[in-house]
């Protein structure tokens, strides 16, 4: 039997997602795409998960799509079901969590797989790593919400430009120009991974969950719509158990215990 395309472990509240397809640079198929969705929803769904890290096996994050599947003329889905059944649910998922997502980039990230990192909350790479807006090399545009994402992260112009001329971004210039959150030492990595999402598992995860929420609707409201929506999740914030632990642990000068409710 052959090894599955997507692992899962949870521990300590993170449930790690590994995109394992290593022979080809963990580039999707099908069955590779309906299963981290199904990987997503599962997490969503455990109460014990507090953040999440996705991130791949071997010297890859993710190729992209596997191009074997869509030129094979007896197997290919074609680029609507692609689309419209694998990326963009994917990304979808991705952004409606309400709990902290890690994109924890520990190889290339090309075409689709760059831009599932860049839809992370939290997005991390070593040193080594490079981002590729790879669609135009092959003829194509980029698709999984890159032409969304990508000018409201970098800038208009440098997101034409990198969407129009596939250059590779190493990701100590795409820490510089806004891509992502930060760099990590390659040799660290894994266990600076680790230290980030026990930190985001131990914040108050409601709470986290209403900052997603705010920020997704920050990219299409206007100031009004956003400062009534401040108002509405602020609210909602004010009334878990975990701003009440909050402020009773500032009053009181201690490191507060959030229990994400």
């Amino acid at each position: 039997m052959s090894n599955p395309s997507i692992l899962l472990n949870i521990e300590n509240n993170i449930a790690t997602i590994t995109l394992n397809r290593p022979e080809v640079f963990n580039s999707f198929n099908r069955d590779m795409a309906l299963l981290l969705q199904k990987t997503l929803d599962d997490c969503e769904q455990d109460k014990t998960v507090r953040a999440i890290v996705l991130t791949g096996t071997g010297k890859a994050f993710c190729a992209g799509q596997d191009l074997k599947e869509v030129t094979n003329p007896e197997h290919n889905p074609g680029f609507k079901k692609i689309l419209e059944e694998h990326y963009n649910p994917i990304i979808t998922r991705i952004r409606n969590i309400q709990k902290p997502i890690i994109g924890a980039v520990n190889g290339v990230a090309a075409g689709a797989g760059a831009n599932i990192a860049l839809a992370c909350d939290v997005v991390v790479a070593h040193e080594k790593v490079s981002f590729i807006q790879a669609f135009s090399l092959i003829g194509l545009i980029p698709d999984s919400a890159g032409t969304f994402f990508l000018p409201r992260l970098v800038g208009f112009q440098k997101a034409s430009a990198l969407a129009m001329l596939g250059d590779k971004v190493g990701a100590i210039q795409a820490e510089h120009m806004g891509m992502i959150y930060k760099v990590l030492p390659q040799d660290t990595f894994t266990d600076e991974v680790q230290q980030l999402a026990v930190k985001l598992a131990q914040m108050p995860t409601k709470a986290l969950g209403l900052i997603k929420k705010s920020l997704n609707a920050s990219l299409t409201n206007n100031l009004e719509q956003q400062l009534a929506l401040e108002a509405k999740y602020q609210i909602e914030a004010a009334n878990t158990a975990d701003y009440k632990e909050g402020v009773t642990a500032f009053v009181e000068k201690r490191t507060p215990k959030f229990k994400g409710h």
